[in-house]
């Protein structure tokens, strides 16, 4: 009797199941899964500092949710792309360029050929630049806009959220003022990222009236002495430092009086032309990061400056930039001299600059070249 009981009891689970799955329960949970591809525990918030040489690019993840945060140069864009696939990205809820330098938007470029964006941020300025245009261009071809937000405008971000910082004003000329600044927050929680934003966009922040208090700052222009100026620390105080720049770069970034600030406020360093690429986690509470601070205070080698100044190298090369044309398919990791080469489909071939190519990250055909 009690086994006749039994089965009675499994089949009528078996039935409520069914009904379940045909109602599309089960579907919906498999869809979340999918959503939620990353690799950060559900509530956390953890943030990627990339080494991308002498450049910035940071990816955050909550919740499934993932935020970019410039890209770094066209040499390192297809290092970024493969870095977030390797983290489980497989969309970007917001896709952030902080200003139309090359060392913080080619990379950008590569994300939006490689993944679904759903939303790009950027400064609200137009740059003289190729790399510009090719930059537009890819947006216009997902089929979004750039959207400018002001001062003060949140966003969600799974658990966490960030507000915009800067820029108050537009500069006619110059860029790294224009930089868009954020803060991201979790609980207790908070980062600072100001892009290339220098000591009149840090005055306007410090004015602005939003809390600019933060665990982990990462000081502008990376450490140059034309950003971090002692009011913007002062306002921030963070207990973290995370400079990005370039190994023996010619700038002598990080310069010595930003390391001296630092130091003197007792500010733990993480460097990424020391330590390769860092990670931090965060619970709302605590920081949890993938390496101790290295603490090395050091500046970037003072006789790599020259007497060049960053803006007229930026030009110079600018200036220099090829305009070939190149054939690029829909599937390849190639670029191509003619649409007929055999290690490629002419039928989805379409003609890029090498710049633009490059800035995907693809390399020349071994064949055509």
């Amino acid at each position: 009797m009690k086994k006749i009981w039994r089965q009675r009891l499994l089949s009528a689970l078996l039935s409520i199941f069914m009904v379940l799955a045909m109602t599309g329960v089960s579907v919906s949970v498999r869809t979340q899964a999918a959503e939620n591809n990353s690799t950060v525990p559900s509530g956390t918030v953890k943030v990627h500092f990339l080494d991308v040489g002498q450049g910035l690019s940071i990816l955050v993840q909550s919740d499934g949710k993932n935020l970019i945060y410039d890209g770094g140069d066209r040499k390192t864009s297809r290092f970024v792309v493969a870095y977030l696939k390797e983290q489980g990205v497989t969309k970007i809820d917001y896709l952030i360029s902080s200003h139309y330098d090359a060392d913080h938007m080619a990379g950008l470029i590569g994300c939006l050929k490689s993944f679904k964006v759903k939303n790009v941020i950027s400064s609200n300025y137009v740059h003289t630049s190729k790399l510009y245009r090719s930059f537009v261009k890819a947006v216009k071809e997902d089929g979004l806009k750039m959207k400018h937000p002001p001062v003060g405008k949140s966003y969600r971000l799974g658990s966490a959220s960030f507000q915009i910082l800067a820029p108050e004003t537009i500069e006619a000329e110059g860029s790294n003022n224009n930089s868009v600044a954020i803060k991201l927050t979790n609980k207790e929680n908070s980062f600072i990222f100001t892009g290339d934003a220098e000591h009149e966009s840090e005055k306007a922040m410090c004015n602005s009236g939003i809390d600019l208090n933060c665990d982990v700052l990462v000081p502008g222009h990376h450490g140059s002495a034309t950003a971090t100026s002692w009011d913007f620390l002062q306002k921030t105080v963070p207990e973290y430092a995370v400079i990005s720049c370039g190994k023996d770069n010619k700038y002598g970034h990080p310069d010595k009086d930003t390391m001296d600030k630092l130091q003197s406020m007792e500010i733990q360093v993480y460097r990424t032309d020391k330590q390769g690429t860092v990670t931090v986690t965060s619970d709302g509470k605590n920081l949890n990061w993938s390496a101790a601070p290295c603490n090395d205070y050091t500046p970037g080698d003072e006789s790599d400056k020259g007497t060049v100044t960053e803006q007229t190298v930026t030009k110079q090369t600018t200036q220099k930039v090829t305009e070939d044309q190149v054939w690029v398919s829909a599937t390849g990791l190639k670029y191509h001299k003619t649409n007929h080469c055999g290690n490629m489909n002419p039928d989805t071939a379409k003609k890029e600059t090498k710049e633009e190519a490059e800035a995907q990250g693809l390399k020349p055909c071994g064949k055509c070249y």
